[in-house]
């Protein structure tokens, strides 16, 4: 049974703080920063990249330290950049997608949830999107639209196939200066604070870890909680557990076990 998550800031019996979920993508590939991350104190969520060279081991560390760990799934994108290994494209059939979505799902451990990694060309794309939704409703995961276009329909098809789902509301770092993270990370609180809770993404950069391990610690005394993704969605879903036991098929672990 997956664990509805922890939430960093509230109190029993209190109503609720405005909460966010930081998600960190493109996990997997810079080992520095990856142990930062997981040695904050906040309950972050790091989303992996399939295959990449520290990901198992990241991952690992990432699960003890009680950071949630996703699947960052690569998915073809509108300007070409190349999508490495564990890649989703249009020209797949059913069963390729199928394929390679269970084996990337199987490469990470502890893995509980997915996002797009790019993904602006296959999540306007219904086959595809049906496709990866059917896969992912076998398993006891979530998925979350990281929108990297306005017109995306895969939250939409995941809803469709009831694989628990969330959206992105705020990109933290796609300029890399202190002064934009803060500009974002006070637009994802501005968020959380209109709407009860809110999402934002960042990237394993030096200066977004550096600004987290700054900011993340004040966000008590602002009256801000942080949560995993899975912990926000239970609060988005009166404390229900996602899954009930039982409910769907285990992911079996395909990993080098000595990582």
């Amino acid at each position: 049974m997956l664990s509805t998550g922890s939430v960093s800031g509230a109190e029993p019996g209190e109503r609720q703080a405005p909460t966010i979920a930081i998600i960190i993508d493109d996990m997997g590939h810079n080992l520095h920063e990856g142990r930062r991350l997981a040695h904050l104190d906040q309950p972050l969520t790091l989303a992996f990249l399939p295959y990449r060279r520290h990901t198992v081991q990241l991952a690992k560390l990432a699960h003890t330290k009680a950071k949630e760990v996703m699947l960052h799934a690569p998915m073809a994108n509108t300007r070409n950049f190349g999508l490495g290994p564990g890649g989703l494209t249009p020209d797949m059939d059913e069963r390729a997608i199928a394929t390679t979505l269970r084996r990337a799902l199987q490469s990470i451990p502890h893995v509980a949830g997915v996002n797009n990694h790019m993904g602006s060309l296959l999540t306007q794309q219904l086959q595809p999107m049906d496709w990866v939704m059917k896969e992912l409703n076998r398993y006891p995961v979530y998925f979350v639209d990281s929108r990297t276009i306005a017109s995306s329909i895969a939250g939409s098809v995941a809803d469709a196939y009831q694989v628990p789902s969330l959206t992105r509301d705020v990109f933290l770092d796609h300029e890399q200066t202190e002064e934009f993270v803060d500009q974002q990370f006070r637009l994802l609180i501005k968020t959380a604070k209109e709407n009860g809770t809110a999402i934002g993404i960042g990237h394993p950069h030096k200066v977004t870890v550096d600004y987290l391990e700054k900011y993340l610690p004040k966000l008590d005394e602002q009256g801000i909680a942080i949560a995993t993704v899975s912990g926000l969605w239970a609060m988005r879903n009166n404390n229900r557990e996602m899954f009930a036991e039982g409910e769907k098929q285990a992911i079996r672990p395909a990993y080098a076990k000595s990582n």
